[in-house]
């Protein structure tokens, strides 16, 4: 006999899919698409009825060591069905003290507070540990446009960790062991993965079923007292690992530390720890630029700085496409076309869109290690390990 975690997953997977799938083929005939409050009021209350009645069965299952196969997949659903309430106007942070979803709040922190986790669905939940069932992913629709994204938002996460887990490998032996151009040709290749996941995501994905349909489902929302902001595609530690490594960023910039506290909780146990491991090494740039002018001059040097320019190279260009292409496409050019009225709350992660914005475009000039006026990048040194290079390509 099913376990109630196990029926939740069904519905997840099945009546939840297409409740609102269904909403958001009624929101996008609306003249004013983000108007969707009194819009498919039956179906929304099935939808909450339905999930409320499996959430409260499962708060009866007992401890979440003991009554969940996957406490963190329970999570992750529990997190989709609170996603999707707000998404569809059925809760809203700005209307309300508390979340009128206790029975829901209640049992996501239980779980939460188990795995040291926020107590709503992550990134994670989307990408590297959401498992198809018959060739098929979890996911809020079964829209075309969505799945696509799930799909090349998930390429690019593991193409990025598959980069980072290839710098860590080369930080206990040494940049200049005979060994770092295998791993720093790796950790490109991955890179290169990125460019080519991000590009065919912006030739791909529909600007308009993007903006109205999919990512509605990633703003913020309450659990218990507390707001919780949305899932953000950078929330895994590959990405902090190669900024960090590589040394365009450091943490002892307050912003960009800020940053890793922020999304520490929004990862994964496993991620969480091999950022912390990760935060205890000096940077492969500040390692090139302590070796001395002798040895500066010596083959592995040489091959191994070269190789880890590279690295730094795509790196920035994976990030300056990101926010070039991706940002500008998907969420700005929507945003200009947008009557005032419907841009609050327009971001996942709470503030408003210009400060989003700023906050990335500082994070993508830290990534080139671009000369910027403002603050301080890491331009002069890298210009500075290019100028010790002394072989002719």
């Amino acid at each position: 006999m099913p376990s109630i975690s196990d029926e939740f997953e069904h519905w997840i997977r099945s009546d939840f899919v297409e409740i609102n799938t269904a909403l958001e083929e009624l929101y996008f005939q609306l003249d004013h698409r983000d108007a969707v409050c009194g819009v498919g009021i039956p179906l929304k209350e099935q939808l909450r009825k339905q999930g409320e009645n499996l959430v409260a069965r499962l708060a009866k299952e007992g401890n979440t060591n003991d009554g969940f196969d996957n406490a963190f997949g329970v999570l992750g659903n529990l997190g989709l069905f609170l996603a999707s309430l707000r998404r569809h106007e059925l809760t809203n942070p700005d209307r309300e003290s508390a979340s009128p979803f206790a029975g829901a709040s209640a049992l996501g922190m239980h779980i939460a507070s188990s795995l040291g986790v926020v107590p709503r669905f992550a990134t994670g939940h989307l990408t590297t540990h959401n498992r198809a069932v018959n060739g098929t992913i979890k996911s809020f629709t079964t829209l075309p446009d969505e799945l696509l994204f799930l799909e090349y938002n998930a390429r690019g996460v593991l193409s990025y960790k598959r980069a980072a887990e290839s710098l860590l490998q080369l930080v206990p032996l040494g940049i200049s062991s005979p060994l770092a151009d295998l791993l720093l040709k790796n950790a490109a290749a991955g890179l290169r993965d990125v460019l080519v996941h991000n590009k065919k995501l912006f030739d791909r994905l529909d600007v308009d079923r993007f903006f109205y349909n999919v990512r509605p489902y990633y703003k913020p929302y309450r659990v218990g007292n507390l707001v919780y902001r949305g899932a953000n595609a950078g929330d895994f530690a590959g990405i902090n690992v190669i900024d960090l490594l590589l040394g365009c960023c450091r943490a002892n910039d307050p912003n960009y530390s800020q940053i890793l506290v922020e999304k520490m909780l929004f990862m994964v146990p496993a991620d969480q720890a091999i950022l912390k491991d990760c935060l205890r090494h000096r940077s492969f740039l500040d390692e090139f630029l302590s070796v001395g002018e002798d040895e500066s001059k010596q083959s592995w040097f040489q091959t191994n700085a070269a190789l880890f320019l590279e690295v730094c190279e795509l790196h920035g260009k994976a990030a300056a496409q990101h926010h070039n292409m991706l940002v500008s496409r998907f969420i700005e050019g929507p945003v200009d076309n947008s009557p005032p009225q419907n841009l609050e709350q327009i971001t996942a992660s709470g503030p408003p869109l210009p400060v989003v914005l700023r906050s990335l475009e500082r994070l993508r000039d830290l990534r080139m290690a671009a000369g910027n006026s403002e603050f301080e990048t890491r331009h002069q040194d890298v210009s500075r390990l290019k100028s010790l290079l002394t072989r002719v390509a």
